[in-house]
């Protein structure tokens, strides 16, 4: 079932939001080759513990850590650990945060050191289909045009491989509600967009196949071919309006531009 917010439910979630991307700028501003993935995930943690908030996916469903940590060929839900990040390495950082009763849940991919014209590609084109079905998340359109803009623009426009296994989803006072939000599908079907909706839209996006491979931890899942993915996500509510966005990647990316270790991908 769909859970609607109300205008100062909404407020209150939107707080949650921006503190994921807070939760973002302290890691972007640290991150380098040299660096463990559990060192990151433990300066969000931190973070988050030292504003009011509580790291959303910390034992959720069995989940050991924080941060989602995906480094490369992992899609998403990597587990922090010894690994050392590298020049040239792609990181995917989702993040969530639960505070006053709701969650905020945003993810960004960020290249250490240079990374090859191919993965930059990989990353702008992956964030700008985010943006793409943002742009149909409109009272009165459906869940299907969210999906056919993204998968369009990745698949279709630009070849990539769009991942079919995992999906966006609604989100609120619960982690993952109704309705699913995937990143494939025909204009005009599934549910119809309505005020009061909140949904986490992430399009997860491999430069080669679509194919994932799901490990035996049961919770890291990798590209199939072994080629990069990306992944990008922000919360988004259904008004009467344009979409509002609730998330913001605004003092991530000053962080990311700042940080000499870090490429940017984004013009």
């Amino acid at each position: 079932m769909i859970q609607y917010k109300t205008k100062e439910e909404i407020e209150i979630m939107r707080h949650s939001c921006l503190l994921v991307g807070s939760a973002h700028a302290v890691a972007a501003a640290q991150l380098k080759p040299g660096i463990t993935t559990q060192q990151v995930n433990d300066w969000v943690e931190t973070f988050i513990l030292d504003n009011g908030g509580i790291p959303s996916f910390k034992n959720y469903g069995g989940f050991p850590a924080a941060t989602c940590i995906s480094v490369n060929e992992a899609v998403v839900h990597g587990f922090p650990g010894p690994y050392v990040l590298q020049e040239g390495d792609i990181i995917s950082l989702d993040i969530g945060v639960y505070k006053n009763g709701f969650h905020g849940d945003s993810a960004y991919t960020y290249a250490i050191g240079n990374v090859s014209d191919e993965v930059k590609r990989l990353l702008k084109v992956t964030k700008q289909s985010l943006y793409a079905g943002i742009d149909k998340a409109r009272q009165g359109n459906r869940i299907g045009d969210i999906a056919y803009a993204i998968q369009d623009f990745t698949e279709r426009q630009h070849g990539y491989g769009v991942v079919r296994e995992l999906v966006g989803h609604g989100l609120g006072r619960q982690m993952h509600e109704d309705p699913q939000v995937p990143n494939y599908g025909k204009r005009g079907t599934r549910e119809k967009l309505k005020a009061g909706m909140v949904l986490a839209i992430e399009p997860m996006i491999n430069m080669g196949t679509k194919n994932v491979e799901f490990l035996k931890d049961g919770w890291t899942v990798l590209t199939k071919d072994r080629k990069p993915s990306a992944h990008f996500e922000h919360d988004v509510c259904i008004t009467s309006g344009d979409p509002d966005l609730l998330s913001s990647y605004a003092e991530l990316e000053k962080a990311e531009k700042a940080n000499i270790n870090l490429s940017w991908c984004h013009d």
